[in-house]
């Protein structure tokens, strides 16, 4: 496992702070090894709720907790929504922060449950898979091992797998339990097949505009159910759905969100691609690309609040980020010399960026024109804002 120290740091800030904080991502994604540099899962405080002799422990929860000193850590917390209430009365008998460190698989439901029951008691902090950050922090810049990154995504197993061909099967493994597994957990009782075809479908629109109906015509299915499938997806950071700009600038702009695959990973397993050159020549590498790119500057830019613009006369921006009162416009482009396009200064008059970077695979950093500057994937790790 590659270190994460920011990562950590994070979770060490938000224990100082508050009285607990709930690690919430993917199933695999890293959040019981981040659980561990903090409490051992041989220590008493340590329940893991997936294992019946863990879970058996909390079976008196209140004689069992309130004794506890020190941090008390429990994974998969989702599995046992009635100790929320309890963990709420005992959070508030003490004014000392850093008492809980809750671990759970994304879901409407955790989410919900730590919204309402603890609210104002906990953090809640995002842990996804690897990002750009981490897996150059020990060796530096290496195209080889961002290239890794992009095809085999941010899953700790799938990313340091043996080979390609161990990293595709365990990827296709954890779509399928996903499927099988996780969603019905979550409240979806979908049939497993049928929603392997949605996702199938759904890697088409990866770095498009969001249209319902073709889905629903396709899977035999009403537009309103396959948003919910969407919808589902969104709330286990499976997929983002990145919403429209809207402002009132005398056009017709796009309501639609655009679709992305939060983990290139995920996506390339269910296109079939198993290796470099296969994903350099396939007709959906740029998008794929751009989404990648779009989310190692979301995760390591960390704006305040992000969308994508477009009308219907054809202007568009990829990305724009809020970041107290300025405006930064990001397009993402493939190409290894891009170049300024009538879109990009129709956006920044009209949404009056105050920059626009253009994120591109190349080596160097340069300007393109007034208020463009065309900058390399790696140069994210530094500040865009």
């Amino acid at each position: 496992m590659l270190p994460r120290p920011e990562l950590e740091s994070a979770v060490r800030r938000a224990l100082a702070r508050s009285r607990g904080v709930v690690l919430i991502g993917p199933r695999q994604a890293g959040k019981s090894t981040l659980a561990q540099r903090f409490v051992h899962r041989d220590s008493p405080n340590y329940f893991d709720l997936e294992l019946p002799v863990s879970a058996g422990r909390l079976a008196q929860p209140v004689q069992v907790l309130e004794h506890l000193q020190g941090l008390v850590v429990i994974d998969e917390v989702q599995r046992e929504p009635e100790l929320f209430p309890l963990l709420r009365v005992l959070m508030d008998r003490s004014n000392e922060p850093g008492q809980y460190l809750l671990l759970g698989s994304a879901s409407p439901n955790l989410s919900r449950q730590a919204g309402e029951s603890l609210l104002g008691r906990v953090e809640i902090v995002q842990v996804g898979g690897f990002d750009l950050e981490e897996v150059t922090a020990q060796g530096g810049w290496d195209k080889h091992i961002v290239n890794q990154l992009w095809l085999r995504g941010g899953f700790p197993r799938s990313y340091v797998a043996a080979s390609d061909q161990d990293s595709f099967i365990w990827r296709q493994n954890a779509l399928a339990l996903h499927v099988h597994n996780d969603l019905p957990q979550f409240g979806m009782n979908v049939a497993a097949p049928l929603m392997l075809r949605f996702w199938s479908l759904l890697a088409h629109y990866h770095g498009q505009i969001w249209s319902a109906a073709d889905p629903a015509g396709s899977l035999g299915v009403s537009q309103p159910t396959v948003r919910r499938y969407l919808d589902i997806l969104t709330q286990t950071m499976m997929v983002r759905q990145l919403q429209p700009w809207h402002e009132n600038l005398g056009k017709r702009q796009v309501k639609a969100p655009k679709i992305y695959f939060r983990d290139t990973g995920l996506l390339h397993a269910l296109f079939g691609i198993r290796s470099l050159p296969e994903l350099l020549t396939h007709p959906k590498s740029g998008a794929s690309w751009e989404g990648f790119a779009l989310e190692q500057v979301l995760r390591i830019a960390k704006p305040d609040q992000a969308w994508f613009w477009s009308t219907y006369q054809g202007a568009e921006l990829d990305l724009l980020m809020m970041r107290g009162q300025r405006r930064i416009g990001v397009e993402f482009n493939r190409a290894d010399v891009p170049k300024v396009s009538p879109s990009m200064r129709i956006a920044i008059d009209d949404l009056k960026l105050d920059a626009l970077y253009v994120i591109y695979p190349g080596e160097h950093r340069f300007r393109m024109a007034d208020g463009i500057e065309a900058v390399p994937l790696w140069a994210v790790l530094a500040p865009l804002t």
